[in-house]
């Protein structure tokens, strides 16, 4: 919403002005502001529906959402590093949350296997039902 807001008023001081620069009318920079406030405001709230189904079925995001999530810290994390400048080290730090949150989410769901590599849970098991095989047992040394 914030994101959306500031985009917003970027377009109303724009179009205020009424002036030309590099030889752009202010009412296509106004009009494509707001068109870039609406696309990042959609975009973020399909990271929060991702995110939020994530959540409540408690599986990891599947292909789509997994990119979807990755371009989201991507830009969170470039939208940071502009953000020092433009706003201050508070306003970074908040971007740095927000990025962790996302990178947390992206990693936390299976758990690792003997190789290291992280894999989905097994769905619980229905009461009186049987636990599937496990690999066989290693020989014992000795």
């Amino acid at each position: 919403m914030g994101l959306a807001f500031v985009n917003w008023i970027l377009g109303r001081v724009v179009d205020g002005q009424s002036m030309s620069m590099a030889g752009l009318d202010s009412d296509v920079m106004s009009a494509s502001t707001w068109a870039l406030g609406g696309v990042m405001g959609f975009f973020l709230a399909g990271c929060g529906l991702v995110l939020l189904l994530t959540g409540v079925r408690d599986r990891a995001p599947g292909r789509f959402g997994r990119v979807l999530l990755i371009s989201c810290a991507i830009t969170h994390g470039v939208l940071g590093a502009l953000t020092v400048g433009l706003v201050g080290w508070p306003a970074f730090a908040f971007m740095m949350v927000v990025l962790g949150l996302v990178v947390l989410s992206l990693l936390a769901y299976g758990k690792p296997d003997a190789a290291g590599s992280r894999v989905q849970d097994s769905p619980p098991l229905v009461p009186g039902e049987q636990p599937p095989p496990g690999p066989p047992a290693a020989p014992a040394s000795a």
